[in-house]
């Protein structure tokens, strides 16, 4: 069993180089396919555009915790599950503390027709 799973790990982790070397062989091929054409920029390296993907990770993807989990999506799960071990009359009172202090909670409601 153990082997196994030593197996899929080596495959994961091989699958995952040649994916982001790919990746990085798309970006060089797009810069130098685009930029120099329209900005009249030099052509890179493979080496090049691995800097521009870190680069970019960098700037604009940030660094987030391990394992796709972001802070946002634990504190959503412990709430829902708080509210399933909410009896109606605990989910009421928090419903009407929730809206008192941030305005209405839940769906709106259906207005009467004149």
């Amino acid at each position: 069993m153990a082997g196994h799973r030593a197996a899929r790990i080596a495959k994961f982790a091989v699958f995952g180089i040649i994916f982001f070397i790919v990746f990085t062989f798309v970006v060089q091929a797009l810069w130098n396919w685009l930029m120099p054409a329209l900005f009249g920029w030099h052509t890179i390296t493979i080496w090049q555009a691995l800097g521009v993907l870190v680069l970019s990770k960098i700037l604009f993807g940030g660094f987030r915790h391990g394992g796709g989990s972001s802070p946002d999506w634990r504190w959503r799960r412990r709430m829902m599950e708080r509210w399933e071990h909410m009896t109606p009359e605990e989910r009421e009172k928090f419903r009407q503390t929730v809206s008192r202090r941030c305005g209405p909670f839940g769906p709106p409601a259906a207005e009467p027709k004149a």
